[in-house]
């Protein structure tokens, strides 16, 4: 069981100074446990109020490094006060190292079907993994790219998987792939703090342009925009999805009016079909339209 934050704050209290507090106050299954087993007393000052106190405060300690693996009961309330976590100082304060959940592995990961250029903590290194598997990057915050490189998040992972293949779709720019999942703060955090440009790589659809806006245009500005291959028109017709235009259209939701040109050309385009596009169709081998 573990001792709850309002609860150590409490047994802080009256550990620290000499009073009693209102048992309605602490409340709780560990509390009960306490109680029985003489660590809390109770004092009935009423009909109704009853009292709460530590008859031996010197015991206090044993208990709570036996019950609750705490060591330092000022410590523990720190921790779970305190907005940087680690697991190293979880388990030197209480002997547990999941005593709140803790981000090990912050980051993202990257993809290229070319070597790109970057630095980390002033160390140049070459993005270019082995087919079959992926670049991860943890220390996000000393990660940069060439300033030449345009870095595209991909909404899928079946995409993020299989980038060879998307090859002539960017042709014009030297991308570094980064995946949107698992999702995170981390991949907005690191794009803000980069000069390069960003282009989302996602589904074709009303769906996929509200996570572009709202996701990374709202945050990124001019500096991102939104891919849109030149034969989506043609795409549209031979391997659109009506159903699935269906189920995202909402007939009383104005679309793109206010977005950059790519997104008001899909939009209108989405909207002349009453198809959408999924970001898989370029997985497979596209015959000539």
């Amino acid at each position: 069981m573990k001792l709850p934050l309002h609860i150590a704050k409490k047994l802080l209290q009256l550990l620290l100074h000499d009073e009693s507090i209102a048992s309605s106050t602490m409340q709780h299954p560990c509390v009960t446990k306490m109680l029985e087993d003489g660590l809390i007393q109770k004092k009935q000052v009423g009909k109704i109020k009853a009292l709460l106190f530590i008859p031996a405060k010197e015991n206090a300690a044993a208990y709570l490094a036996n019950h609750f693996g705490i060591n330092n009961l000022e410590e523990y309330i720190n921790v779970l006060e305190s907005e940087e976590q680690s697991r190293a100082i979880n388990i030197i304060v209480s002997g547990n190292s999941k005593l709140q959940p803790v981000r090990t592995f912050t980051g993202f990961l990257v993809n290229s079907y070319q070597g790109i250029h970057a630095t980390i903590n002033d160390k140049p290194i070459c993005i270019h993994p082995a087919p079959g598997t992926y670049t991860f990057i943890h220390d996000i915050d000393n990660f940069i790219p060439d300033q030449s490189v345009s870095i595209v998040g991909i909404e899928n992972p079946e995409n993020f998987r299989q980038i060879e293949k998307h090859r002539l779709l960017f042709t014009g720019i030297q991308p570094l792939f980064v995946s949107r999942y698992p999702q995170s703060k981390d991949l907005i955090k690191w794009l803000s703090s980069i000069p390069n440009n960003y282009l989302h790589f996602g589904d074709l659809d009303f769906a996929g342009i509200e996570i572009y806006e709202t996701a990374f245009k709202k945050q990124l500005g001019k500096r991102a925009s939104f891919f849109v291959p030149e034969n989506i028109e043609q795409l549209l017709q031979k391997f659109g999805n009506r159903d699935l235009f269906n189920r995202q259209y909402n007939p009383g939701k104005e679309y793109g009016n206010n977005a950059e040109p790519s997104v008001r050309l899909l939009v209108a385009l989405l909207l002349k079909y009453k198809k959408v596009l999924e970001q898989e169709i370029f997985n497979s081998e596209i015959p000539a339209l």
